[in-house]
């Protein structure tokens, strides 16, 4: 065996940091917009359908968190589907499309930053693709816990800008003893047919726990750590999304909302006096946030495969110093940049969230027929065979939604 054969992923990972790199890659700038959207299809019942779609989101993430404790490896879906059907060919081609999903949205997400940047500094869109597509791939090659602490730190200032939006409404909040009977839904079909519509919005919101699996051979004891990450990151993003939901209603009249550019910034000037520039700046960082979680998430599948035969053993190294997958990672960079300087990426952008959902339906399904075979693994967080079955038919659910708007 070579000394290269020896050097593996560094498991350096800890639960807080995993939780950090999970809640950075779900809370993203879109939610900075996906309110207003949502407050115009569900009025009033936008924080129920925030609370909805948690739980429909809920049945994959605990699908996830299952199969991260039976088989705590990268490569995360590709691998679950492996185990589940047993086709080869099949278990690879789904990683792929993960891959493929992820530098999309890396690269769609750094288009979106010199939109942004535009605003603020007139600058060209070739030179500002190429400086930030590059440097995120130094920063994701610089080491796992470097490069998961950047995206850490930067996760807590998307986090603080949202509890400064929060925070500013407290007297909106204060009138919830008066007001909350307008925000229960009616027995009508006409509020639960907004509900739903507002939930198949805001389930994407939700979206980015399936990334957090790909780490899973840097995690310290991933079997029980990682599936707690992901559900803590499920538990925190809907606290957060709720209450903003909750005082973005009670602040601005749902309508009213949905014509804001910005509706966050708008509340935020609204309730504070104060100017949103700060909200500016900080969905910015958000952007620059996911876009290095997708690059990293895919040169870890693209690791995953290669050590498991299914891609060129090249994609599987490891320098010793960083102890990152260097040439995975450098493929993952050049991938995104080619994407970034395409452009037009809104159609694979909506092509993404379709294989995504088709991702997530094929994993439930893989997690049944498992459970069906190993039903109670040892030491390895389970959850009851019903909870993969649900999380299968909503998924399929979405998939076809999102077929017939096509």
């Amino acid at each position: 065996m070579t000394k290269q054969d020896k050097v593996e992923l560094k498991r350096s990972l800890s639960l807080p940091m995993i939780t950090l790199y999970g809640l950075g890659t779900t809370i993203g700038a879109g939610i900075y917009a996906l309110i207003g959207e949502i407050a115009g299809i569900a009025g009033y019942f936008s924080p129920f359908s925030f609370l909805l779609a948690s739980i429909l989101a809920g049945f994959t993430a605990l699908s996830f968190a299952e199969f991260s404790s039976r088989f705590p490896k990268a490569a995360g879906a590709a691998l679950y589907v492996e185990k589940g059907f047993g086709v080869s060919w099949f278990s690879t081609a789904v990683g792929l499309l993960v891959v493929f999903a992820g530098l999309v949205s890396s690269a769609a997400l750094i288009n979106g930053l010199h939109n942004h940047l535009q605003e603020i500094l007139p600058s060209s869109r070739i030179s500002i693709i190429l400086i930030v597509t590059l440097t995120l791939g130094l920063i994701a090659a610089w080491g796992v816990i470097e490069s998961v602490m950047v995206a850490a730190i930067v996760t807590l200032i998307e986090i603080g800008g949202l509890i400064l939006v929060i925070g500013v409404s407290w007297d909106a909040y204060s009138t919830l003893p008066e007001r909350w009977h307008e925000l229960i839904p009616t027995a009508d079909l006409f509020s639960w047919n907004a509900i739903f519509l507002g939930v198949t919005l805001a389930f994407y919101a939700f979206i980015g726990f399936e990334d957090m699996v790909d780490s899973a051979e840097e995690v310290v004891d991933a079997k029980r750590k990682l599936p707690v990450a992901i559900m803590l990151t499920l538990l925190v993003t809907t606290c957060l999304y709720v209450l903003l939901a909750l005082g973005a209603v009670l602040s601005v009249e749902p309508s009213q909302l949905a014509e804001a550019n910005a509706p966050l910034a708008y509340i935020f000037e609204l309730n504070s006096g104060y100017s949103s520039r700060v909200l500016v700046i900080i969905g910015m960082f958000a952007i620059i946030n996911g876009a290095l979680i997708q690059i990293i998430m895919a040169s870890r599948v693209l690791y995953g495969l290669s050590s498991r035969g299914k891609l060129h053993s090249k994609l599987s190294y490891i320098n010793p110093h960083t102890r990152t997958p260097l040439i995975a990672t450098a493929v993952a960079c050049i991938l995104t940049l080619t994407l970034a300087l395409i452009g037009n990426l809104s159609l694979l952008a909506k092509i993404t969230s379709l294989i995504m959902l088709t991702v997530f339906s094929i994993v439930n399904l893989s997690l049944y027929r498992v459970k069906l075979k190993t039903p109670t693994p040892t030491d390895a967080i389970i959850f009851p065979r019903w909870i993969s079955l649900a999380g299968f038919i909503i998924s399929s659910g979405f998939i076809l939604m999102e077929l017939s708007r096509i």
